[in-house]
């Protein structure tokens, strides 16, 4: 069954959502980030994906201390991303609390040591994140495009253990408008050993239906339960 994640992007310890990835057209939320982490397990939810928007463009983590006050006060199983660009700041990610780091610049940057963290970490815990305009991919909180294609990046890491994947459209990004599928359908035809998490423009429960009907491994949702959209509880199948 495919996987729900609901997602927490932060900016300054608080909740917030961008448009197509863009800084200044950023909305923030009344909602403090843990005790919706808590409403989310209370009604079911597992899984948590968290990013911090912040640390992507200070290159270190930024808001470790939201992810320790999760961390401790539930169970939810946490995937963290912004802000890894070295071993040290990968290891105080794992010891605030996640379970899987989000890697997507120094995949790109420094793949040989995106490789060595494979190895190290193990690929179950490394998760390569291949943000996308037009599919080439993105870095640095989305604010540098580099000459990249997604799929050249994910054959990279292949044969050095790769298994996840996070692909987010940075076009459909926040703009309830429906996933990009067509994307989806392509890399899972591509490399059909990954397991792809589908990330951006997630608008209704309809889409989350489409992508655990095309056999996606998670969902990521964000501003869709922010504003409505979706009803936390629909989210437990």
């Amino acid at each position: 069954m495919m996987r729900i994640i609901p997602a927490i992007d932060l900016i300054d310890g608080f909740c917030v959502r961008l448009v197509r990835g863009d800084y200044d057209q950023r909305k923030t939320y009344d909602t403090d980030p843990l005790e919706w982490a808590k409403e989310l397990e209370g009604l079911g939810i597992t899984h948590l994906h968290v990013v911090d928007l912040d640390g992507a463009k200070a290159n270190q983590p930024r808001n470790l201390g939201v992810l320790e006050k999760i961390a401790h006060a539930t169970s939810l199983d946490i995937e963290w991303g912004g802000g890894i660009k070295t071993e040290q700041s990968l290891r105080s990610v794992f010891s605030a609390g996640a379970r899987r780091a989000i890697c997507g610049s120094v995949a790109v940057d420094h793949h040989e040591t995106f490789i060595d963290w494979l190895s190290l970490f193990g690929p179950e815990h490394i998760i390569l994140g291949a943000d996308v305009r037009d599919g080439m991919v993105s870095t640095h909180g989305w604010l540098d495009t580099s000459d990249v294609h997604v799929n050249e990046i994910i054959r990279q890491f292949l044969p050095h253990g790769l298994t996840q994947v996070i692909c987010t459209d940075i076009s459909r990004d926040g703009m309830l408008l429906g996933p990009n599928f067509a994307l989806y359908e392509s890399l899972m035809k591509a490399f059909p050993e990954v397991l792809f998490t589908l990330s951006g423009g997630v608008s209704s429960i309809d889409d989350v239906r489409k992508a655990a009907d095309m056999g996606l491994h998670a969902t990521i949702i964000g501003k869709a339960l922010y504003e409505g959209r979706i009803k936390p509880e629909e989210l437990i199948w």
